[in-house]
């Protein structure tokens, strides 16, 4: 029961480790515009006309250097080597703007400097640094037809900007040929101001693009990965309960075989069927909870880990790690009473059949 539910769990973490990364990658605060229909910013192109006039939004906040806090980014991948193996993986390449940090205060540089604007420079993100050839600080990294110096590190904290490289936007642009950002962000003066703005940008015949909240965004990008790993987790439990209902019903039949004598004996002492009934049943649930516990106590110990997987909205390299919940425990909690009640239920009604003068003779 403890192995079935640690598996249970774990698979719920996973999920909810993924969708509390994406989640907490926006903010509420701020709005994006990608192009209408898109599913990522991959995915998405905005022109440059269509940028300056989403810059015009009078909701748009201002920074304290009197400028509009707002960013025209664009996003590709490209393919990197991991360190310690030759597998390559998708990593995120973010153009950004000079609004861009300002934007997301959950992104702190921990090492070296922000790139110049006009060079070919990068910053990496943390996971991105530990786990990629050629990203460390110092080092240089070939794409786009150009070498491109990583000045800093940054960490984003958890959230999925760790898995990502941000270079100048023009510079990047310049280097992939691309002549339309994947997204335009800015940050709104009042965060209630945001259908109004959003009704304004969709109904602009000169835009053909949608405005979404930034953490919506990205909690939509995590919806697919997460209910992928929600059903292959259900289906592996099921399987798997199987085998622990199983031996959850095997003791309980050796419990009442070795208990034959007691129930006789409570039975002639005027003890009811339905007594006997619940004690048995009780008796199930309790070793269910303590399966249950020992489960949960041992899937705690995966949130020291963090993994590497591809999510399956961007196609790109995504770190983050599992995630206990409250909900998680009641759940796992939950299905570890139901997998003793089911195992303990035939047992406890056949002792609560038994003959009083058969058990009696075992005394």
């Amino acid at each position: 029961m403890a192995l079935v539910v640690f598996v249970f769990a774990a698979i719920l973490m996973l999920s909810e480790g993924l969708r509390k990364t994406l989640v907490e990658t926006g903010s509420y605060d701020n709005v994006i515009v990608i192009r209408k229909g898109s599913n990522s910013e991959v995915m998405s192109g905005v022109t440059r006309d269509q940028a300056s006039i989403i810059e015009t939004q009078p909701e748009a906040a201002i920074g304290a250097d009197g400028h509009t806090l707002l960013a025209k980014e664009m996003v590709v991948l490209i393919t990197l080597p991991k360190k310690g193996t030759n597998a390559s993986s998708n990593v995120v390449i973010r153009g950004i703007g000079t609004a861009s940090l300002a934007l997301r205060p959950q992104v702190k540089l921990i090492e070296g400097r922000m790139p110049k604007p006009g060079l070919s420079e990068i910053i990496a993100g943390r996971s991105i640094a530990e786990r990629f050839k050629g990203s460390g600080i110092g080092e240089i990294l070939r794409f786009g037809m150009r070498d491109w110096r990583v000045v800093g590190i940054f960490d984003a904290g958890n959230t999925g900007f760790n898995s990502e490289i941000w270079g100048d936007a023009d510079q990047l642009m310049q280097a992939f040929r691309r002549t339309v950002y994947s997204s335009v962000i800015f940050k709104l003066r009042d965060p209630s101001g945001f259908e109004s703005v959003k009704k304004r940008i969709e109904s602009d015949p000169r835009l053909t693009v949608e405005a979404k909240r930034e953490n919506r965004f990205y909690a939509e990008q995590s919806e697919r990965m997460a209910s992928f790993l929600r059903i292959l987790g259900t289906t592996l439990t099921i399987i798997f309960s199987l085998g622990a209902v199983i031996g959850a019903m095997i003791t309980m039949y050796s419990a009442v075989a070795t208990r034959t004598g007691e129930i006789g004996t409570m039975r002639a002492l005027g003890f009811k069927k339905i007594s006997i009934l619940g004690a048995f049943i009780v008796e199930a649930l309790f070793l269910g909870l303590i399966g249950g516990c020992l489960g949960l106590f041992l899937a705690s110990f995966l949130q020291l880990f963090t993994i590497s997987t591809m999510n399956f909205q961007t196609f790109s390299e995504l770190a983050f790690s599992f995630a206990l919940t409250l909900d998680i425990v009641w759940k796992g909690l939950g299905f570890s009473l139901v997998m003793g009640f089911v195992g303990g239920v035939l047992p406890a009604v056949r002792a609560s059949r038994m003959n009083i003068v058969e058990s009696l003779r075992a005394v």
